[in-house]
């Protein structure tokens, strides 16, 4: 009877979690992606800005930069409290540095292990016309750039492996989900927030989605897909804004 009274409520509290965070994110990345589509630009002429600049004025593009940052772990926050009150602590998710030798091991061998591959995709989508040009830094060069865009990254790496892996899949574990289900609904939830991308976005994501979750599946440890996570996006946001023009040019060609 607990346990049933329970699934009644995690219905409302996994749609108000997503809402709130990745889920609001993929409806407006379908938005995005429509008006791309129908725009009269072909798709694989079209740019998707990670990190675009809110302001002209140096410090208060800052300022934006890192309310946008902290305000975005909220949903974590909340997610991770609904789970406390259900006596399900960060430490079962391994959200914890307990083992950093492993979570950095692990997490660094992920990071290799899908983004040579994945960058690959992103170029072979390009070439199919099933993706727009993907410019993961429109910062200006500030003292500041470098810092932001890494918290950044870290941000998204914190917000998306614990929504849609650590808290997702331990919510679905409560319905009587086979494990093929519990893993497409979090990687096709992964892809659907990067569709402002285009398909080539959506299907590295959610390739990227089903490796994460069978790997937490299997580990219980989600450190290890932050850890992978804020590398990919380090070196994308980090290395795109340290590109020469002259580079910067050729990549958009």
């Amino acid at each position: 009877m607990i346990v049933e009274q329970a699934r009644s409520r995690y219905g409302p509290e996994i749609a108000i979690v997503l809402l709130l965070s990745l889920g609001q994110s993929a409806v407006y990345a379908i938005v995005s992606l429509t008006a791309k589509l129908t725009a009269d630009k072909p798709l694989a002429q079209q740019t998707a800005t990670l990190n675009p600049t809110v302001s002209p004025r140096p410090y208060l593009d800052l300022t934006y930069q890192l309310l946008g940052i902290f305000f975005a772990l909220i949903p974590v926050a909340l997610a991770l409290y609904l789970l406390t009150r259900d006596r399900i602590f960060p430490r079962d998710l391994g959200i914890d540095y307990r083992r950093p030798a492993y979570d950095l091991g692990w997490g660094s061998g992920l990071a290799a292990g899908i983004g040579l591959p994945g960058l690959l995709l992103v170029y072979v989508a390009l070439q199919l016309g099933i993706n727009a040009q993907i410019r993961p830094s429109g910062l200006d060069a500030y003292w500041w750039t470098v810092p932001v865009l890494i918290l950044s990254a870290i941000q998204n790496s914190v917000l998306e492996e614990v929504i849609v892996v650590g808290y997702l899949i331990t919510r679905l574990r409560t319905y009587s989900l086979s494990v093929v289900w519990i893993v497409a609904v979090s990687a096709v939830l992964r892809g659907s927030y990067h569709l402002y991308q285009g398909f080539g976005g959506f299907i590295g994501n959610v390739v990227m989605g089903v490796v994460f979750a069978l790997f937490y599946l299997k580990t219980k440890r989600v450190m290890p897909l932050i850890v992978a996570h804020a590398l990919l996006d380090i070196v994308a946001f980090v290395g795109y804004a340290s590109l020469p023009d002259s580079w910067l040019s050729w990549l958009s060609l």
